[in-house]
């Protein structure tokens, strides 16, 4: 062997590691891609459950809050009906029976105008607190605004979910077939996973779908 020879054989030798060096600090930072994109896919799943918990709640909530509105205003009917009989009543009633009567349609007309509005005491300043009509029906509305608001939130995290697994998938790839291109896809995903993520705890822009 020359030194021509030898050269060549160092230089390959150089060339190999240097490669390998490479190879391995591709692999690192896939690696560390990875690592990253399971952590937010982690809190995006943790995020995702409380959404959905946060619908059924809420759906369940509205639900029982309007079956408690219909059942007010089919009392109120009640005395509804009962007060207009009571107002033929007074029509045609004598100078002494009139009293008891209107004692009577006095008591009923009150009782319906607390049913159409009984704010709670206690909280004034509140709409969604008491027992009236108008009350019950700002809490079921709130209840539904509450239940939409969980829904977009978990669609955000729906998404991420899909992106990021997506991208764990690819970055794995990439850390097999040492292909940047593939690993620049993950990163892409991720990162596009990881906006969405924010975005449903946050709701600072609308999902166009």
């Amino acid at each position: 062997m020359d030194s021509a020879d030898a050269a060549e054989m160092i230089g390959e030798v150089s060339e190999e590691q240097t490669e390998h060096e490479a190879v391995n600090r591709f692999r690192g930072r896939a690696a560390l891609l990875i690592a990253v994109i399971a952590a937010v896919l982690a809190v995006g799943g943790l995020g995702g459950g409380n959404a959905t918990d946060d619908m059924i709640i809420n759906t369940i909530r509205a639900s029982d809050t309007w079956a408690f509105f219909q059942a007010k205003n089919v009392r109120q009917t009640g005395y509804q009906l009962a007060a207009e009989r009571l107002e033929n009543e007074l029509a045609t009633a004598g100078s002494t029976a009139r009293a008891p009567i209107e004692a009577r349609l006095a008591a009923y007309r009150a009782q319906i105008a607390r049913y159409d509005s009984e704010p709670d005491p206690a909280a004034p300043n509140d709409p969604t607190a008491g027992e009236g009509k108008r009350e019950i029906s700002a809490r079921a509305r709130a209840f539904e605004a509450a239940r939409e608001t969980a829904m977009a939130r978990d669609d955000n995290f729906d998404w991420a979910e899909v992106l990021l697994q997506i991208a764990l998938v690819l970055g794995s790839v990439a850390i097999l077939a040492i292909n940047r291109a593939v690993l620049i896809l993950s990163a892409v995903l991720g990162a596009i996973g990881t906006l969405l993520v924010i975005n449903g705890f946050s709701l600072l822009v609308a999902l166009p779908f």
